[in-house]
């Protein structure tokens, strides 16, 4: 593997036998453990709609997740190139899911919400230009076939 390559390894244990498997649809839970090499492992389920534990997080949040995070990471570097600084940063996002007939089901839309509050002496020009640098950018934003829209906000100062 060269340097452009990353890999990415987990190792996921389904923990939801309650004794006699899949059995039938509703005699098991959808709890499971997803194990990353060096980090805390993360308890999750489906999400409460598909039978799942509503106090764990999902696939459905996770992806939500994973693209406001690698927005916020872009932005926040692109910045610190720049020369504007970032005092706090926010983002309400939301997904949207739309089942299938056949049973399964496809994100339609992701909405990113990044409120930032930046100094007085930054150029809110060009904080705001960086959002769509950052979307540009944002390696899970270029990986999904759904759009992913950003709705920047910035504010200079408190």
């Amino acid at each position: 593997m060269n340097q452009r390559d990353h890999r990415y390894q987990l190792h996921l244990t389904w923990t939801g036998n309650r004794g006699s498997g899949t059995s039938a649809y509703r005699d098991y839970d959808r709890d499971m453990i997803i194990d990353i090499p060096g980090k805390p492992a993360l308890h999750t389920s489906a999400d409460p709609a598909f039978l799942g534990d509503p106090a764990l997080h999902n696939p459905e949040d996770m992806l939500v997740s994973s693209l406001s995070a690698c927005h916020m990471l872009w932005y926040l570097h692109l910045c610190a190139d720049a020369g504007i600084v970032v005092t706090a940063y926010t983002d309400d996002a939301t997904g949207h899911m739309t089942l299938t007939r056949d049973g399964g089901g496809h994100f339609t839309q992701v909405t990113l919400r990044p409120r930032v509050t930046i100094t007085e002496s930054s150029d809110a020009d060009l904080a705001e230009r960086l959002n769509e640098r950052a979307h540009e950018l944002c390696f899970i934003a270029n990986s999904v076939n759904f759009p992913v829209v950003c709705e920047a906000e910035v504010v200079v100062g408190g």
